[in-house]
């Protein structure tokens, strides 16, 4: 399974955020099928906090189209919020983008339509300093 580009960036920036990687991947069993998340543009780091269990899918948003990432985006969150939903009620679901996607692309109104019910957690990273610099709920 490849990487995501920033799949060590988001690792880092966790750590330095005081979260202790607990699963890399992420393995969620559902039936009779099992999901990989692959951070290439599916696989989950997990970690906790004090406590706190959350999943996050990372996301470099580096296609052709910034929208077509985009929907295989909001795909891949719903499908992972389901299976938690069900699997582990306890964790959090977030999706990692850069600083640099979020100031470009996530104040536009595809993206807001979507964002503004609330539903999708964003973890915007600076993937050169390796830091969170936003958790939006």
């Amino acid at each position: 399974m490849a990487k995501d580009i920033y799949h060590y960036n988001v690792r880092t920036a966790l750590e330095k955020d005081g979260w202790t990687i607990t699963d890399d991947p992420l393995t969620l069993q559902f039936g009779s099928r099992g999901v990989f998340v692959d951070l290439g543009a599916k696989k989950l780091l997990a970690a906790e906090r004090e406590g706190q269990k959350i999943a996050v899918e990372i996301k470099s948003f580096v296609g052709k189209s910034l929208v077509k990432d985009w929907e295989n985006a909001i795909g891949q969150y719903t499908l992972y919020l389901k299976i938690l939903s069900k699997k582990e009620p306890d964790r959090t679901l977030y999706l990692a983008i850069t600083e640099e996607i979020y100031t470009s692309f996530f104040n536009e109104d595809i993206v807001q339509v979507v964002l503004a019910d609330g539903v999708i957690k964003i973890l915007v990273v600076d993937t050169i300093q390796e830091v969170i610099t936003r958790w939006i709920n």
